[in-house]
């Protein structure tokens, strides 16, 4: 089988905030941006990387989702417990330098972790876990 992640779902509660993080401070490029208020899906991506998309959306636009399920998925949101991601990179240092100076939320500097990676981790407008790891 030839099977390849093409979109990944994080969700924002807020498109304007969620632009500034992912197009302005991490270089993605904006795909599409579709709706309009707080009702908007967001795909971004790195550039020269068309195959790969994370599609920021409203977490409560969901027909299925109940009213409970609602306030639970705010909930986790304002912990920073929902939503997460992995990304790579060949400059750790460059990037967190990057984010740092773009005022985003540090979690974890650069750090050699014991499993054998190097990475730092953030946390996105919404809460958003966002880990990179250095390529190597």
């Amino acid at each position: 089988m030839d099977i390849t992640i093409h979109t990944v779902f994080l969700p924002h509660d807020d498109p304007e905030a969620a632009l500034a993080f992912y197009r302005d401070a991490l270089g993605f490029e904006v795909r599409s941006d579709v709706g309009q208020g707080a009702m908007r899906w967001i795909t971004v991506g790195p550039v020269g990387r068309p195959d790969t998309s994370v599609l920021l959306a409203p977490p409560a636009a969901d027909p299925g989702i109940t009213e409970a399920e609602r306030r639970t998925i705010v909930e986790m949101m304002a912990k920073g417990t929902y939503g997460w991601i992995l990304l790579a990179t060949p400059d750790l240092d460059a990037t967190f330098e990057n984010l740092v100076a773009a005022d985003a939320e540090v979690v974890q500097e650069p750090t050699e972790q014991p499993y054998g990676v190097r990475d730092c981790a953030f946390r996105d407008p919404a809460g958003n876990l966002i880990r990179f790891q250095e390529l190597r």
